[in-house]
């Protein structure tokens, strides 16, 4: 029998979707499973974006332009313009999702080898892309005990080799909800100059910042403006995961090259979801703001609610949907699957990613779990008072 790759042995699972045939195997039990372990929001999609998928006319669903839809990347300027970024249209390629905009992104700038920087806990599929591009992810563990702020930037300088090309960062940051300051940004772009680094900035939460501080993109940042890789999705803003439409933008004109030669390849995104997302950024300032205070109510009760179960514990999250919480037990992964395939309170049970998943480095995040707040808080509700007799009932329970 011939041999699989070593670059698929090597690939790791998806925290978020390893555990799924556990939780299909307890709902076909008559078990009712909370979902906190994905970020699929549960809220409706722009009404506008819905009219604009019933009222396609189109005699031919043709393959869209390698780059996307022009009158698309258009809109997009705009939008961008509304939170100063100030980008052209030809500097924004539109990719199928924010994950094959971080793909092409890695495998345009970087060779088998190549280095890049990423602070830990991080979103689990960066280390599946940087795999697919042979590149190497070296993390920078941040710690739950100060909100998971950047590292310190000498810990930075500490793993810069000539085979460093880049430094990513999630902002807000998924999993943790963490949101980096002016002074993180400033300290990021002095270390990107520095070093001639690309500054890889995923900003797909942008906008879901609790703070009253301004947000701070990483094309705020002065004199990085050509090293700077923008990746960006509408699944999260506008509740349309399923179009799989994002996007990457960069000022950086040899890049853009090599990042359409893979557009080229893969031949087109799909055409329905970009007349959706066309559609999508129409959507009304009121259908905005209730999105966005939806999701600060969420967040208040979870994490308020998390924090009251005894020796249970999260920081405040200040962006995206999400947050890591330390738990009273000895291992999450083993937790979480206990909670699928063992446990259940009148019924209920609840469907957890353990945070280990969002480390590389060896026994971090294992009494950690990520919470997506993006169920209504009646069934949040519920799911705290699970979670809370799961925990006593554990028998791995540590306190």
């Amino acid at each position: 029998m011939p041999n699989i790759s070593q670059r698929g042995i090597e690939m790791p699972q998806s925290p978020i979707r390893k555990l799924v045939p556990l939780a299909n195997e307890a709902k076909a039990r008559g078990i009712k499973v909370y979902h906190l372990n994905i970020g699929q929001p549960d809220l409706p999609t722009p009404p506008n974006a819905l009219e604009a998928l019933k009222h396609i006319d189109r005699k031919v669903l043709e393959y869209s332009p390698s780059e996307g839809l022009r009158s698309l990347r258009e809109k997009l300027v705009t939008y961008y313009q509304k939170f100063n970024i100030n980008v052209d249209v030809d500097d924004i390629i539109i990719t199928t999702g924010g994950s094959e905009a971080v793909l092409f992104a890695f495998m345009a700038c970087l060779d088998p080898g190549d280095e890049i920087i990423v602070p830990e806990p991080a979103y689990a599929n960066y280390m599946a892309f940087a795999i697919s591009a042979g590149a190497v992810i070296k993390t920078l563990p941040s710690s739950i005990e100060n909100g998971f702020a950047m590292p310190p930037l000498e810990e930075f300088e500490k793993l810069i080799t000539p085979r460093t090309k880049g430094i990513l960062i999630c902002n807000p940051n998924n999993p943790t909800g963490y949101l980096y300051t002016q002074k993180e940004m400033n300290q990021l772009r002095d270390i990107v100059k520095n070093h001639n680094l690309f500054l890889f900035s995923d900003e797909v939460y942008r906008e879901f910042c609790y703070t009253g501080a301004p947000y701070i993109s990483a094309f705020h940042l002065p004199g990085i403006e050509n090293q700077v890789v923008l990746i960006d999705s509408v699944s999260k803003r506008y509740s349309e995961c399923g179009i799989r439409i994002g996007a990457i933008i960069t000022k950086h004109k040899e890049l853009k090259k090599n990042v359409m030669k893979f557009c080229q390849a893969r031949l087109s995104p799909p055409l329905i979801g970009q007349i959706i997302a066309e559609a999508s950024i129409d959507a009304s300032t009121e259908y905005m703001l209730d999105t966005y205070n939806e999701y600060v109510d969420r967040r208040k009760f979870l994490i308020d609610s998390i924090n009251k179960i005894h020796g249970c514990y999260s920081p405040i999250p200040m962006g995206a949907f999400y947050t890591v919480a330390r738990l009273p037990v000895d291992n999450a992964d083993s937790f979480c699957e206990w909670c699928l395939r063992d446990f259940q309170y009148e019924g209920q049970t609840v469907f957890m990613a353990p945070a280990s998943g969002f480390y590389t480095t060896p026994g971090l995040g294992i009494n950690e779990v990520r919470l997506a707040y993006v169920i209504n808080k009646e069934d949040l509700a519920r799911a705290m008072e699970v979670l809370e007799h799961a925990l006593v009932a554990y028998p791995g329970y540590t306190l």
